[in-house]
């Protein structure tokens, strides 16, 4: 299944960097912008183009409908380009707008009433959280989850987990209230709370017990060198594989614990985010373009499998970042049409191009400021 890295030369090289994120890239974009499509497509919306990467064609095809569908030289991204849009972003061309006949005007995006538009934008994110959902589903159907017990085998000396008194031997059923059914369930949850007070709810000697420890933010480096800054408990589970459970799900049960680790996803970023605005992050865990290309890589190389986790943990992040209120994007349309069904009209042309330009303006520095984190990511790894 690893065909991916079995290719001659892709494990190192231009092509074990380029093949695995053209990949990833490629199946996130294309599924993100056929959400848009297919509502679009629906509410009868006239499309000019569907283009997986920005600039020059590189190669591509007119459809019966009218749509150019085309691959381009720069694959960062991607748009649906709907009748009546002055650019890939969906600005409305008003000067193309007002010389329309109402009848060419009735099939662009702008001459939709508000609810149908709002439906054509959601369908992108809506999209890329279903594909995040779908590829962990056919994972867990496919190849089941392997489950360690949350039973410690060791507590560190001096460590979090030795000064709040955990034991050899202790099953950890639950944290702050939250079901812990597996090892990885725990390191989520303590990885996510550094210098947080957690309460442990522990199966010790057939009684239960609470303890309270507060994991210690610790600088990590995985097997690539790559570093984060994690919170840290201080103990270890048994590494053997008899202890390992692979448990098994069915589609229905599958799908259910797909919409779980793409809801986590979400939160888990939402926190990392929301951790950054209170001070209690660091924004140079954020990564672009550049360090998606390094971790695609590096997880191809380990197996295709991982290769399509990573595009699963990325689809959900595309999703929910699409839906931040930053007009450019796709929750700023959003915005703008909650604005326009309170006031009962939308705002002015030129409040709109104000906003349009504000959120291009946000766009660009955070693009230039997630490239020099991954520029310094990579120095230092």
């Amino acid at each position: 299944m690893d065909f991916l890295t079995s290719l001659p030369g892709l494990g190192s090289g231009f092509l074990g960097y380029a093949l695995p994120a053209l990949f990833v890239f490629t199946v996130v974009v294309f599924f993100h912008e056929l959400g848009h499509y297919w509502v679009g497509r629906l509410c009868n919306v006239g499309i000019d183009a569907f283009s997986i990467g920005f600039g020059g064609e590189m190669v591509g095809y007119t459809d019966k409908h009218g749509t150019r569908w085309k691959l381009c030289w720069i694959p960062l991204g991607g748009y649906v380009k709907f009748r009546g849009d002055e650019n890939a972003a969906s600005v409305p061309d008003n000067t193309a707008l007002d010389a329309m006949a109402d009848e060419e005007r009735r099939l662009t995006l702008a001459g939709k009433p508000v609810a149908q538009r709002a439906a054509v934008v959601a369908a992108g994110p809506l999209a890329s959280f279903l594909l995040s959902v779908v590829i962990f589903a056919g994972m867990f159907v496919f190849l089941g989850k392997p489950i360690i017990p949350p039973v410690v085998s060791e507590v560190v000396e001096g460590s979090a987990a030795a000064d709040a008194g955990l034991q050899v031997e202790d099953r950890i059923l639950a944290v702050d209230g939250v079901a812990v059914e597996s090892f990885t369930d725990l390191q989520r949850i303590v990885t996510a709370n550094a210098d947080q007070e957690l309460t442990f709810l522990l199966a010790r000697n057939g009684e239960d017990v609470t303890v309270v420890a507060i994991p210690r933010r610790q600088e990590l480096t995985d097997r690539f060198g790559n570093t984060q800054r994690v919170g840290v408990l201080g103990i270890r589970q048994s590494a053997q594989r008899e202890d390992i459970v692979v448990k098994q799900f069915n589609p229905v049960t599958g799908l259910i614990e797909g919409v779980k680790e793409t809801s986590f996803i979400v939160t888990r970023t939402l926190g990392y985010l929301w951790g950054i605005v209170t001070g209690r992050e660091s924004a140079d865990q954020l990564g672009g373009p550049i360090r998606v290309v390094n971790i695609s890589s590096q997880v191809a190389a380990i197996s295709f499998f991982a290769l399509l986790n990573l595009t699963a943990v990325l689809s959900a992040s595309i999703g929910l970042i699409n839906l931040f209120p930053i007009p450019m994007l796709d929750g700023g349309h959003l915005a703008f049409y909650a604005i326009e069904a309170i006031r009962g009209k939308p705002l002015s042309n030129r409040a709109q191009e104000y906003g349009f330009r504000a959120g291009l303006a946000l766009i660009l520095l955070l693009f230039l400021f997630v490239n020099w984190n991954d520029i310094n990511f990579l120095m230092g790894s």
